[in-house]
């Protein structure tokens, strides 16, 4: 728009939205359609440990209910029909979003996955999985998926700091985390880290490190989420037993924003707040509202006059 200083925008968004590098990248909208794979994690299953991560949800993670059928391709194709009665021309992506999706031997995962890349009407894979979770050999057969479509593998960090990781059982280290990023650099797989803001006993000082540090590493983008307590959650019943004051949407508008203006401009934005199912949200409610919260971001953010990058020192 005429007023808005930001360069990689088609609207009013003063920071690189996940639909503005799509419609440039393929000229037109493309959809991402969730499938669930029926991984399980190393979290869960006793190697690392048996709860998961304390804010994960029995369907980890999740944002979907769980088609009754395991036909992948099945899978695919029904929500792909109901997303089409939105945007009935859109391309789209296969999604495997719950759990980790590159946990399980290497015939395995080609199994699962060389069939969408078989299918001329999906035009990428997005894989979320764990840093721990990327052999060589499993980077090495994606990248080489990658010669043909574009593949996305979305990491769950969640924050850089080693107190909060341990309160929340992620079992996985920020230094596996760093590994994984410098093999993944040196391929042509496109690389997208999820953090979570309003973690417990997170300041908003140690969210803005988070960024901080994010913004240094050859990544491709970040989607940022509000802290959700899902029913089901350990984190549910520790907040039950002893409940704690989590960020007031105002509050959330602010990191937000001060986290966009230290990103660079070339970062893409997947998500800027989470989509939780309202039958299991226990708090905080406000989050239910997506559309409310991305308006009161780019309102502030007219009002601050600022946009994403503008703190980075060039």
């Amino acid at each position: 728009m005429k007023d808005n200083p930001f360069p990689y925008s088609l609207d009013n968004k003063r920071y690189q939205t996940w639909n503005y590098y799509l419609k440039t990248q393929f000229q037109q909208k493309v959809a991402k359609v969730p499938i669930h794979a029926y991984f399980t994690c190393p979290n869960r299953d006793g190697t690392k440990g048996h709860h998961g991560c304390s804010f994960c949800s029995m369907q980890g993670s999740g944002d979907f209910p769980v088609d009754p059928t395991k036909d992948l391709m099945e899978q695919f194709y029904r929500r792909r029909e109901i997303m089409r009665h939105k945007w009935p021309d859109c391309k789209t992506m296969a999604y495997f979003q719950s759990f980790t999706n590159t946990y399980a031997p290497l015939e395995t995962l080609k199994k699962i996955y060389d069939p969408f890349m078989q299918k001329d009407d999906i035009i990428g894979i997005c894989i979320g999985t764990r840093p721990d979770c990327l052999s060589q050999e499993c980077i090495d057969y994606l990248a080489e998926l990658a010669k043909e479509k574009e593949i996305w593998i979305e990491l769950g960090l969640q924050t850089i700091h080693e107190t909060t990781a341990k309160a929340i059982n992620r079992g996985c280290s920020y230094d596996e985390f760093l590994t994984a990023i410098d093999r993944l650099s040196h391929t042509n797989l496109h690389i997208c880290v999820h953090i979570i803001n309003g973690l417990p006993q997170e300041t908003k000082e140690m969210m803005l490190e988070t960024v901080e540090a994010l913004a240094k590493l050859p990544i491709h983008a970040l989607k940022i989420h509000m802290l959700h307590i899902i029913e089901g959650s350990t984190m549910a019943l520790q907040y039950r037993q002893s409940p704690w004051e989590l960020l007031s949407l105002e509050e959330y508008v602010d990191i937000v924003i001060e986290q966009l203006e230290r990103l660079p401009q070339t970062m893409i934005l997947q998500r800027l707040t989470g989509d939780g199912m309202e039958d299991l949200l226990i708090a905080p409610k406000w989050t239910l509202k997506k559309t409310i919260v991305l308006n009161e971001i780019d309102k502030e953010m007219v009002r601050r006059n600022t946009w994403q990058g503008k703190k980075v020192v060039q």
